[in-house]
């Protein structure tokens, strides 16, 4: 399918690995010209040269320094994709005040940094896309990660509240909902859900669906590239009915219709 994106800039941020990187390389297969972002010059430069992209920039807009470089450097975008985001497994009681804050910087307000910006030029030229990539953890949070959750739910009200901005434009404002997918640290976070368990990481995945994760009727990991068909949709101009929604795309997990 032609998902009509030949003419669009798009900027992906955390898109040197995992979901980021998925999402850039299906918007640049799709004909978007794509600026990938990161922390490290070594991996952004590589992600440019592997699938294309019109252009890498190395800052980050978890801080305020980071999110100027960025901007200046990428002054207008059609398309925003937050994809940028931290998560651990850690109890409640061990959540220190920092750890609130650091969480809340780095998955929440890096992409209101960036919306504030990109979003007024959106509305003038009456065409735009902004996305976040929230998580299942947004409407079920994990007892065991409410940090991350509390983010995760925090991103679909600035999208919804974004949204209500748009009415009667062709600007929209999403946010997707991947479910636990498979990246190059899941097997780091396997072992720190399981640390006395020695088994391949096939076995801990498992076990990890088996204990925490038993409503999923995909009983698997995502695979990125499944996540990043979704947001090439809702980014493309074949999306343009789709806006203040929280899209699924979390292997039938979530057990309510609401």
């Amino acid at each position: 399918m032609d998902f009509k994106l030949a003419d669009k800039t798009a900027l992906v941020t955390g898109s040197t690995g995992g979901i980021g990187l998925a999402i850039a390389r299906t918007l640049a297969e799709e004909g978007a010209a794509v600026t990938v972002t990161g922390r490290s010059a070594e991996k952004v430069a590589a992600v440019v040269r592997e699938i294309g992209a019109a252009r890498g920039i190395v800052a980050d807009p978890a801080t305020a320094e980071g999110a100027a470089i960025l901007l200046r450097e990428q002054p207008a975008v059609d398309i925003l994709v937050n994809n940028l985001g931290i998560y651990e497994v850690k109890p409640f009681v061990e959540i220190t005040d920092a750890d609130w804050l650091h969480y809340f910087d780095v998955n929440v307000l890096s992409g209101i940094r960036l919306a504030r910006h990109y979003f007024p030029a959106m509305l003038e030229r009456n065409w735009g896309r902004i996305i976040f990539i929230s998580s299942e953890s947004s409407l079920q949070v994990p007892p065991d990660m409410i940090h991350y959750g509390m983010t995760k739910t925090a991103q679909l009200s600035v999208a919804r509240g974004l949204a209500e901005l748009t009415k009667g434009t062709a600007v929209t404002v999403n946010s997707v909902m991947p479910g636990p997918t498979r990246s190059a640290g899941i097997g780091d976070f396997l072992r720190s859900v399981f640390p006395d368990n020695t088994g391949s990481e096939t076995e801990l995945e498992k076990e990890f669906f088996r204990l925490y994760r038993s409503s999923s009727l995909l009983q698997r990991m995502i695979d990125p590239k499944e996540i990043a068909a979704l947001v090439a949709y809702v980014a493309s101009p074949l999306g343009a009915a789709t806006n203040g929604a929280a899209l699924r795309v979390e292997g039938g997990l979530l057990m309510s219709l609401a």
